[in-house]
């Protein structure tokens, strides 16, 4: 069955730019490497609620459990940081539609 990451976080201020920069050029790729495909990324514009919501597949718990295990995913998720506040994140199983 297959199973999806949700992460959620803002971005820091002042940093936007870079940001995009480093989830259009490294993030995305990287997660890709690993076997995860991203499925959505949702922008936040108004509200009391995380800037942004994405979420990425596996075909299966397993391969999501190998792909964050991986040093090339704590690298991706620490260099994430760098840009972002309130990171959280939990693995859920991959239902058709929007999910938080």
């Amino acid at each position: 069955m297959a199973v999806k990451l949700l992460m959620t976080w803002d971005i820091v201020p002042g940093r936007e730019q870079e940001y995009f920069e480093f989830v259009v050029r490294e993030f995305v790729p990287g997660m890709q490497r690993l076997g995860i495909q991203p499925t959505e990324a949702w922008y936040t514009t108004y509200g009391n609620r995380p800037q942004i919501l994405t979420g990425g597949v596996t075909e299966n718990l397993q391969a999501m459990k190998r792909a964050l295990k991986t040093d090339e995913w704590q690298q991706l998720r620490d260099r994430l940081l760098e840009y972002v506040t309130n990171f959280n994140w939990k693995v859920v199983h991959a239902s058709g539609g929007f999910q938080m």
